[in-house]
């Protein structure tokens, strides 16, 4: 009996957060973290893993200051990126 109420518990736990209004956000670094790209043996995949391209460095950097992330939402990256940090 036990090994069936604990599973059935779970499921109805996981239908209710599921099911409320605001649902489950999280977080652009969080998301990040656990989906992961699948990886490949290309060396350009290989470069751009690992050394990104100016404007990509720009665009994280406008992403984690959230005043300049939520202007480039309304405005476009451009605009924001260079009212806050100046021109790119």
């Amino acid at each position: 009996m036990r090994k069936l109420l604990t599973p059935l518990i779970l499921t109805l736990t996981l239908a209710v957060l599921c099911c409320c209004e605001k649902g489950i956000t999280v977080k652009k670094e969080v998301a990040n973290a656990f989906v992961k790209r699948q990886k490949r043996f290309d060396m350009y995949e290989w470069y751009s893993e690992y050394y990104k391209s100016p404007m990509e460095q720009m665009r994280e950097r406008c992403e984690s200051y959230p005043p300049c992330d939520y202007l480039s939402d309304q405005i476009g990256f451009p605009m924001a990126y260079n009212r806050f940090f100046g021109r790119y």
